[in-house]
């Protein structure tokens, strides 16, 4: 027998009671799901040297940093792959591996940093590090190279690197333990090395210059980038091997025809067109150079879910 259309009508106004309640107390029978999250802001913290800083020269005794440096080229890379790095950039042009450790502030800041007059690059990158753990989602280092630039000139090239290369591995051990313990153990760590300039001095074309230009390929591969790998590695970290990249441990019989400089090793090319140094007798990368650089540490993060 049907239900009284009465009996019908007070089901539905109490149905209607039951949604008016709902929507009351903040419960619905329908509810739109939220719009998918935007991934979080990630800090981006840059520390290191000139290369860090985004160093570059104008002509054969000036230059300053800019925004070509590989560390403000990182956070659009990134970006391809998901990410949204917001850069914080302590690097400094001239800084040693011990300079990061000892010295407070910094006269040579790349574009946008906070400059830090009382603290050491190491003790400001820290401090911010702890301040934002769980927040940071990549850590690069650049450091070492003017540690071993002088051994260019020395009489014994070899013995002042190895020397050189004793005084990194205590100074950087100290550096990346003390970062990873600011920012946390699953914060990305990423350590980089240089291009071998020092093939540039090929173009001279003496045989000391030249002997050396072979001594420094022998010095990154050997000595140099092996202990900057061991250091990063002993945190969980990262290396990007840029000495590779651009093309350092080609032969130096190959030759190729770059002008102005016209028929020379391959190897001696790539630094020529990938740095100042041919130019200027710079040690800094041009524009597609510190992008390599970019380029290889983006390669280190894996896809943004």
């Amino acid at each position: 027998m049907p239900r009284p259309v009465t009996h019908r009508l007070l089901g539905l106004l109490a149905a209607g009671s039951l949604t008016l309640l709902g929507a009351a107390c903040g419960t619905s029978s329908s509810v739109t799901p939220p719009a998918h999250p935007a991934p979080p802001v990630d800090y981006y913290v840059s520390l290191g040297d000139s290369y860090a800083a985004g160093y570059q020269p104008s002509g054969q005794h000036s230059g300053s940093t800019n925004t070509n440096g590989f560390a403000y080229q990182i956070p659009a890379l990134a970006a391809k792959k998901g990410y949204d790095f917001t850069l914080v950039n302590f690097g400094c042009g001239g800084a040693t591996t011990t300079s990061i450790l000892e010295t407070p502030g910094c006269h040579q800041l790349g574009p946008g940093a906070t400059p830090y007059p009382n603290e050491t690059q190491a003790a400001a990158a820290e401090a911010f590090l702890r301040a934002h753990v769980g927040h940071v989602g990549l850590i690069t280092v650049s450091i070492g190279g003017n540690d071993v630039t002088a051994c260019a000139s020395a009489v014994s090239p070899v013995t002042c690197v190895q020397a050189a290369v004793t005084t990194i591995n205590k100074n950087l051990a100290v550096l990346v333990k003390g970062l990873r313990a600011a920012a946390g153990p699953s914060a990305p760590i990423v350590g980089t090395t240089y291009p071998d300039v020092i093939l540039g001095v090929y173009l001279t074309g003496g045989a000391p210059e030249r002997q050396l230009a072979e001594l420094s390929v022998l010095a990154f591969k050997d000595i140099i980038n092996p202990a900057l790998s061991t250091q990063y590695a002993s945190v969980g970290g990262k290396f990007v091997d840029v000495t590779t990249a651009t093309g350092a441990y080609g032969s130096l019989s190959q030759k190729t025809d770059l002008p102005p400089y016209g028929e020379i090793p391959v190897p001696v090319a790539k630094i020529c067109e990938l740095t100042f140094f041919c130019e200027y007798h710079d040690i800094h990368p041009r524009t597609p150079g510190y992008a390599i650089i970019a380029k290889l540490v983006v390669a280190t993060l894996p896809q943004h879910s």
